[in-house]
């Protein structure tokens, strides 16, 4: 019964997807291509008909009406239909009053890195910020951007630009802004040797002013001032107030050359010198190396474990009982004589483990880890050899004594 619900289904789903792509009637075509440039339900470009919809050439497309849509549509559209969008985009304008929303924009502050957290932080440079001094015209394209008509901008261009636009339209063409008329003239260069347009570059009384006492007077009082406010006796030279191009005053960048005063060299002196003798107080309290602290069964502890080994295996293994009966000695008693020496071994060597990890190795800031795997496999050797080394020492004690 399921087996024939589920070819229901699917049945009824290919009957579905059949109709849903059968061709529209053509008196349907001619009905939505007959409403083009009279009814238009968003865009002239484009008329929907369910699931389906025209583009501009009367091409039948399926989808959905999308910006991208109508970008596309929009790369092939005529003059006549340009028309169209822009009187549309100009009624748009019209309810939105676009005119004193856009006189309320005079006075913004435009470009720079201001209220922009990612150049902040990376410390770019974007275009130098400016002042919006005039309202944006009608047909600027931030403006069709602004209103939803972002994709007119390409037929815009193709047909003369948005300056042109005001013809097509029958609207009085906009006067060029000041900021594009305003001619610009080059700074003149000037060869400053007497300090004259920078009284920081060249400071301190000239020879006949420091013979007067009165001059002398008036500088001393004017120093004592300024410390007294605490205020800074070096004067800000011109090039410290100095905009980078395409960047503006909130671009707080490092210095790419420090500015070494000898107050700056004291802290720096200070800040290495705090910093050396950390690390040598971190140095002076690690441990010193020693041989023995390395993770190695070796001379008589690695013999007392080879010994451990044959006689657990000749102990406990399956081949022992018929080795003993090869040479005619197999008995249990035999066998037994081997297993206790054998457990006794392995307890010796469990108990050595635990006296070195938990009992002598802490006290001599040995690691327990390491002779704990010793006196696993070295037994009773390995507790007196730890019992036989002095405590570790750190290399500021070693150092001391």
């Amino acid at each position: 019964m399921g087996l024939i619900c589920h070819y229901l289904a699917l049945a009824s789903l290919q009957i579905v997807a059949i109709q849903a792509f059968q061709p529209v009637p053509s008196q349907q075509v001619h009905r939505h291509l007959n409403h083009y440039g009279q009814r238009r339900s968003t865009s002239p470009t484009q008329q929907q008909c369910g699931a389906f919809f025209f583009d501009n050439r009367g091409t039948l497309m399926f989808g959905s009406k999308s910006y991208d849509t109508r970008l596309f549509a929009a790369k092939d559209i005529n003059e006549e239909q340009l028309k169209v969008e822009l009187a549309e985009y100009l009624r748009k304008r019209e309810e939105a009053n676009a005119d004193e929303a856009a006189k309320s924009e005079v006075g913004k502050v435009i470009g720079g890195t201001r209220g922009n957290i990612v150049l902040d932080f990376v410390s770019g440079s974007p275009n130098k910020q400016r002042v919006q001094e005039e309202a944006p015209d009608v047909f600027d394209y931030d403006e069709l951007t602004k209103y939803g008509y972002s994709y007119l901008v390409t037929p815009i261009m193709k047909n003369g630009g948005r300056r042109a636009m005001y013809q097509l339209m029958n609207l009085p063409e906009p006067a060029t802004p000041e900021r594009l008329t305003k001619k610009k003239s080059a700074p003149k260069l000037v060869i400053d040797r007497t300090g004259e347009t920078d009284k920081a570059r060249y400071t301190g009384l000239k020879m006949s002013a420091a013979m007067d006492d009165d001059a002398m007077g008036k500088a001393l009082e004017e120093a004592a001032r300024k410390v007294k406010q605490g205020e800074s006796l070096r004067k800000k030279l011109v090039e410290e107030d100095y905009v980078l191009p395409y960047a503006d005053n909130t671009n707080k960048g490092p210095r790419q050359t420090p500015l070494w005063t000898p107050e700056k060299l004291d802290e720096a002196g200070r800040k290495a010198g705090e910093a050396q003798a950390w690390a040598r107080k971190a140095r002076m309290g690690e441990l010193k190396k020693d041989p023995f602290e390395i993770l190695a069964v070796e001379g008589e502890l690695r013999v007392y474990s080879i010994v451990v080994a044959f006689t657990v295996a000749l102990a406990f293994g399956n081949a022992t009982p018929t080795a003993l009966r090869m040479l005619g000695v197999g008995s249990d008693d035999m066998l037994d004589v081997f297993r206790v020496p054998a457990l006794a071994l392995l307890a010796a060597g469990f108990g050595s483990c635990l006296m070195n990890a938990l009992v002598l190795a802490p006290p001599k800031r040995r690691s327990s880890f390491v002779w704990g795997l010793k006196g696993l496999f070295g037994g009773p050797l390995s507790i007196r050899q730890l019992r036989e080394l002095d405590d570790l020492m750190t290399i500021g004690e070693s150092e001391s004594s």
